[in-house]
């Protein structure tokens, strides 16, 4: 996909002269850790059956979620990448994550069985 229609949010066309395409601040400020919601689950649907750790619920900047994602997997010892707001981890690591994350004062819940 091109990344020359991001700011677009999937619009296509419009006839509404008055439409703003500025792109929307959706988190502009990080919520404090104590504050934060995050799910730890699971998941491997449409992986061709490899598990992966997902971390669900952050709100803040991309760049806070990025450095978040970044010193999970290092404390894992694998690999992963930051998508949709998600933190994906390879692998089953939900009880290294959760324990990780309520060190550093996030609300975490496992969910998903």
């Amino acid at each position: 996909m091109s990344n020359k229609n991001k700011n677009r949010d999937g619009l296509v066309y419009s006839t509404n002269p008055n439409l703003n395409l500025e792109q929307k601040s959706e988190s502009s400020v990080t919520l404090p850790p104590s504050q934060q919601q995050l799910r730890v689950m699971l998941d491997k649907k449409q992986r061709a059956g490899k598990k992966v750790t997902l971390v669900t619920g952050f709100s803040g900047k991309e760049e806070d979620l990025e450095s978040l994602g970044k010193m999970l997997k290092s404390k894992c010892g694998t690999g992963g990448s930051v998508k949709d707001g998600e933190i994906i981890i390879q692998g089953d690591f939900r009880e290294r994550v959760l324990k990780e994350l309520i060190a550093l004062g996030y609300k975490a819940k496992q969910s998903g069985g």
